[in-house]
């Protein structure tokens, strides 16, 4: 594999008692669209100033193609940032606007014109040039921003929640076309999101953040699909999550009301221990209870559309709730029925508990 275009070694950070980083490390590679998910105080902003240059770490090293960055100022490291709220100039047009970075080391006239020519067209903002900000919408302020920002060749681009600002259809129009850009770049993206849709739709990988720490990097398939805990099976995509008691048989978990099958993978268990899958809601088959049915047994607790999707939740006997979805707005099944819950166990990975 060629050499990472940055690293993360071991990066601490603090402040004050609080401790935000806590020994995070990373490689990524050229041409990546890399995202670190996760929920507000995570540490992923954090993450990124340190990478930016705007803060240092307390211990750790950040290197930029093979070259220790982390005492370096922002403006001599090769790298850049987007925020939320794009940062444009107000009294400058577009065109200087994305020509800025260009002007501050004095390039010359006819490299900016061409530069800035390249730049607006790639963003779909030729003819733009005279506009200032006022005049321009929150996607094209979005898409001016970035410009400025790729328009000095950055090796990274840094994306601090660059579409929080926008509506929903907007920005999933605007993921579309960021992912467009950053593939036809090349260009290496490290984008900032609490939103697992954002993260899923355009990243190459995915890291989960949770309290200064990864708690699994890989691409959007394996995250969601194969997650490694239960808070990251909860995070991305909200499974159920499922505890029992290993059967006799070694391959069937016991609940309060049934029990249900589960593949051990890599790991291995003993009768009585406790196993914990993760049962995305769309893999929840369930049918009316019948005598000799194999599954867990639950009552219907209530039904809500959403999303083009309807969402039941079930109680189980000890109290738990799990959550059912299927395509359409309704099905006759009411508060109250009885059913056996079952799925595949294939389709339900055994998963670690959350640290506490």
């Amino acid at each position: 594999m060629s050499q990472p275009i940055l690293q993360l070694q071991e990066i601490t950070k603090s402040f004050g008692e609080t401790r935000v980083l806590r020994g995070i490390s990373i490689e990524i590679y050229q041409g990546e669209f890399i995202t670190f998910l996760g929920s507000s105080g995570c540490g992923k902003t954090t993450t990124l100033r340190i990478i930016a240059g705007l803060e240092e770490p307390d211990s750790g090293r950040v290197l930029l193609e093979g070259r220790d960055v982390t005492a370096l100022a922002p403006n001599k490291r090769d790298v850049n940032t987007v925020f939320q709220n794009y940062a444009l100039f107000p009294h400058m047009t577009v065109e200087q606007n994305v020509a800025y970075s260009l002007r501050l080391r004095k390039a010359p006239r006819e490299e900016q014109r061409k530069t800035v020519e390249e730049m607006l067209e790639l963003v779909q903002l030729s003819g733009y040039e005279k506009r200032m900000p006022s005049e321009l919408s929150g996607g094209q302020r979005q898409r001016v921003a970035i410009a400025r920002s790729l328009a000095s060749r950055p090796r990274v681009l840094l994306l601090d929640e660059p579409l929080g600002a926008l509506d929903l259809q907007l920005r999933r129009q605007m993921q579309v076309e960021l992912k467009r850009l950053q593939k036809r770049l090349g260009v290496t993206f490290l984008y900032i999101t609490h939103d697992q849709e954002e993260a899923l739709n355009m990243s190459d990988r995915i890291v989960v953040m949770r309290e200064g720490r990864f708690e699994q990097i890989g691409t959007p398939a394996e995250v969601y699909d194969h997650p490694r805990t239960a808070f990251v099976a909860r995070f991305v995509g909200s499974a159920n999550i499922l505890r029992g008691r290993v059967a006799a048989d070694g391959s069937r978990a016991e609940v309060t009301g049934g029990s249900f099958p589960f593949l051990p993978g890599e790991k291995t268990f003993a009768p009585g221990d406790r196993v914990t899958v993760a049962v995305r809601s769309e893999q929840v088959q369930f049918e009316p209870l019948r005598a000799g049915g194999e599954g867990v047994r639950a009552v219907v607790k209530e039904k809500s559309f959403a999303g083009g999707m309807l969402r039941i939740a079930f109680a189980l006997g000890d109290g738990e709730e799990v959550v059912a979805s299927r395509h359409g707005i309704d099905l006759d099944l009411h508060p109250g029925a009885e059913v056996l819950l079952s799925w595949d166990a294939a389709l339900a990975p055994v998963v670690e508990e959350d640290e506490p």
